[in-house]
């Protein structure tokens, strides 16, 4: 992986803007962060080419954007309430709290050494519960959704109607979730409050396995074609005892962070769990009929669920390079076109009142076809530094021969090549170079 360390991507992202530590000006709090002018374009970037892949290149999913605060009643019959817990211990000597877990060793504490001091593990509930309306109490309690998924299962009978689909057929969601991690951590690898990119595909029971084998083999070609490297990335299949309570199998797509091997997506075969869960608590039938076979049966889902943010990050570890460029060591992200927080910078090579208008003619002429960048200040080469740091695959060049000839120069961020390219035929020629 390019990037030596986590030190090189959290010092990028908070000196270019894509990420700030939440509240930072009284003091920080812990596990939140800002996204910033870049880091919130790379963001919405990953987000669209998720659902650019999973709905709008698709005919057979569509799209949902449930609400975040629901009842108990859903996530007792999810199983939350009971079973989304982390097993909880306090260490005797510092008072410090750990995922029991997650300890290497579980006999010493990793914060002050202390061996056997941990207390007895018990279980800690990972929502977050608030009160809803101006009374609290038991009858207020709502919670924030610690997934996206259960608003898709919820929501099954009225999307079956309106949408007119039957099985094999998809809902697909993008969303913040919240959860109250005990060991939050590893930059915006594990926090708090996050984003989900989440599907659930429901299909014919018999069709189960067919189907969570065609979405464990998609979603991995989905990273590699937007450059995660091959040698960065794996799918590993949970063994029997990870197995949750409703999967018969699950796989997680996994990438190569600075910490070894850890989760960017998984895939479950969820089989008919939290549709027959759902039924049983609400009293509604959430079930399929077929009126070709006179059929009726409850589908299975396959489940591919992703986050968001630890995409990004992988995204960006990916990408993150340095080279050398007449002598001079270069910060390089070599994002692909559609994932770029800029897809092309508009650079007049002076501030001087002959080309700032058409300069600015310009970035009328890509702006409205992409998202663009304008930057007229420090000498040329110190610009397409920057751009290349904040990973713009395309800068054009504005110069004192375009108010002659009316051609402007584009450079490639990748291969450094520059072509002269007539104002007329600039956007083609843009869009032919980004092919998104």
């Amino acid at each position: 992986m390019p990037a030596d360390s986590m030190e090189d991507i959290v010092n990028l992202c908070k000196r270019r803007g894509f990420i700030f530590p939440s509240a930072e000006i009284y003091g920080g709090f812990r596990s939140t962060y800002d996204y910033g002018p870049l880091g919130v374009l790379m963001l919405r970037n990953v987000k669209e080419a998720w659902w650019r892949s999973m709905v709008q290149l698709r005919d057979d999913v569509v799209g949902l954007d449930a609400a975040i605060l629901s009842p108990p009643a859903i996530w007792e019959a999810s199983g939350h309430l009971q079973n989304f817990t982390d097993p909880l211990v306090d260490c005797r000597s510092c008072n410090e709290r750990f995922r029991l877990d997650k300890l290497d060793d579980p006999n010493v504490c990793p914060n002050c050494g202390a061996k056997e001091s941990f207390t007895e593990a018990r279980q800690f509930n990972l929502m977050f519960k608030t009160y809803a309306g101006p009374v609290e109490g038991a009858g207020a309690e709502v919670y924030l959704r610690p997934e996206t998924a259960q608003g898709m299962f919820v929501n099954f009978a009225n999307i079956l109607q309106t949408s007119r689909k039957k099985p094999p057929f998809g809902i697909a969601q993008v969303g913040k979730s919240f959860r109250n991690e005990i060991t939050p951590g590893n930059f915006v690898f594990r926090t708090r409050e996050f984003e989900q990119m989440e599907m659930e595909f429901f299909v014919p029971p018999a069709e189960s396995a067919e189907w969570y084998d065609y979405w464990r083999n998609e979603r991995k070609a989905w990273y590699l074609d937007l450059g995660i490297p091959p040698d960065a990335l794996r799918l590993r299949d949970h063994d029997a005892d990870e197995l949750s309570h409703y999967s018969s199998a699950t796989s997680d797509v996994e990438f190569m962070f600075p910490w070894g091997w850890d989760e960017l997506e998984g895939i479950a075969n969820r089989g008919d769990y939290d549709l027959t869960q759902h039924a049983k608590f609400s009293g509604e039938k959430l079930e399929y009929f077929d009126q070709a076979s006179g059929e009726r049966y409850v589908p299975h889902c396959i489940e591919p669920a992703a986050g968001a943010t630890r995409t990004m990050m992988a995204f960006l570890l990916s990408a993150f390079d340095e080279d050398e460029v007449n002598g001079e060591k270069r910060s390089v992200l070599r994002l692909h076109p559609r994932l770029a927080p800029y897809k092309v910078a508009v650079l007049p090579l002076s501030k001087k009142d002959t080309l700032t208008p058409v300069a600015r003619e310009v970035l009328s002429l890509v702006q409205p076809r992409w998202m663009c960048d304008y930057d007229e200040t420090q000498a040329i080469g110190r610009r397409y530094r920057r751009q290349d740091e904040i990973g713009t695959p395309l800068c054009v060049t504005v110069d004192f021969d375009t108010l002659e000839d009316r051609a402007v120069t584009i450079r490639d961020r990748d291969s450094l090549e520059q072509v002269r390219v007539p104002i007329d035929s600039l956007v083609d020629e843009l869009a032919t170079r980004l092919a998104l």
